[in-house]
């Protein structure tokens, strides 16, 4: 091995580690753009950006040592370095065997789990199947799920850490049970740590996050279950997936239109769970939510390009 190619930044005697460290990297590198580089190698389950004076160091975690000694051998043998926006980037084993954020070392016991789920992208495992799993080991307050370069993350919250504890204690390392699962998911394992969070904090009630403390916080409209997703129908125009929850327009409005009057038109239809009124684009819109998505479809069905008021006010 060579280092005439100007690989010489690389320690060949250090110990493989499935942590690698970068240098040289641009100022405040992001997450992406690590995952990005190191990606092709194999699955990046932590980071750790922005290390050092000149926050241009990071940490990357593969799932196993191999992935970690084949990008390193891959850069070593190569005569192209690695890059991150036109910049060489100096790739070595970390000394440390596992990335430990600062927050939390995951190991000291809280009321807030962080449940990292492996094999699934994020619109596999629905929020409620997360709740139905977790709320059999004891009240479930609050679930927020994202997306980080570890995979598809919940953070969940129960009253304490004794709760949280047998719920760890029982889940990490199994899956999420089948018959909860789309038919194109094999098996998703539960990886659990402990979070250093103890409050969640929920501002609204959406397809990602949800508190079940609070019935009467609202309906995110921009987070609908589906919304962020088009689907093409045969003509090739946009359908609207189907969901528990109308999203209705009021146009040519002449009365007011409160939560009231909404309440007695859609509840004609099936129960009313929540309703939720807002001005967007300087026009009245609501949300409205059924229990389920078979009364949200007739509600609709019956309603859409209907009158509120006798005479032709308030179209919906």
């Amino acid at each position: 091995m060579s280092s005439s190619s100007g690989q010489s930044q690389f320690r060949y005697t250090q110990t493989p580690s499935k942590v690698l460290h970068l240098r040289n990297l641009p100022w405040e590198c992001t997450e992406e753009e690590l995952v990005e580089l190191c990606k092709p190698f194999g699955r990046i389950v932590n980071t750790k950006c922005n290390v050092g004076a000149n926050r241009n160091q990071a940490f990357v975690e593969f799932v196993d040592l191999n992935q970690a000694i084949s990008m390193v051998s891959y850069f070593a043998s190569s005569s192209e370095p690695a890059q991150v926006r036109g910049k060489s980037v100096y790739i070595q084993y970390s000394n440390r065997h596992e990335i430990v954020n600062n927050k939390s070392s995951g190991d000291i016991a809280g009321n807030v789990l962080l449940v990292t789920i492996e094999g699934v992208e994020a619109g596999d495992v629905s929020i409620d199947v997360i709740h139905l799993v977790f709320s059999a080991f004891g009240y479930v307050h609050k679930i927020a799920t994202f997306e980080k370069a570890a995979g598809f993350q919940a953070l969940i919250q129960f009253t304490d850490a004794e709760t949280a504890a047998s719920a760890r204690n029982a889940l990490d390392g199994r899956s999420i049970p089948r018959y909860l699962l789309p038919e194109h998911v094999d098996s998703c394992h539960l990886r659990i740590s402990y979070s250093a969070h103890t409050d969640l904090n929920i501002k609204f009630q959406s397809h990602r996050s949800r508190d079940y403390t609070n019935p009467y916080l609202p309906v995110n409209p921009s987070a609908i279950e589906g919304t962020t997703q088009s689907v093409l129908g045969p003509d090739g125009k946009k359908v609207e997936p189907e969901s528990n929850v109308l999203l209705a327009s009021i146009e040519n409005m002449q009365y007011a239109v409160t939560v009231d009057v909404l309440h007695t038109v859609f509840s004609a239809f099936g129960t009313v769970q929540k309703i939720a009124i807002f001005e967007k684009n300087g026009g009245m819109q609501a949300l409205i939510q059924y229990p389920d998505v078979a009364t949200a479809s007739v509600a609709k069905e019956s309603l859409e390009g209907h009158c509120i008021y006798d005479g032709g006010y308030c179209t919906q």
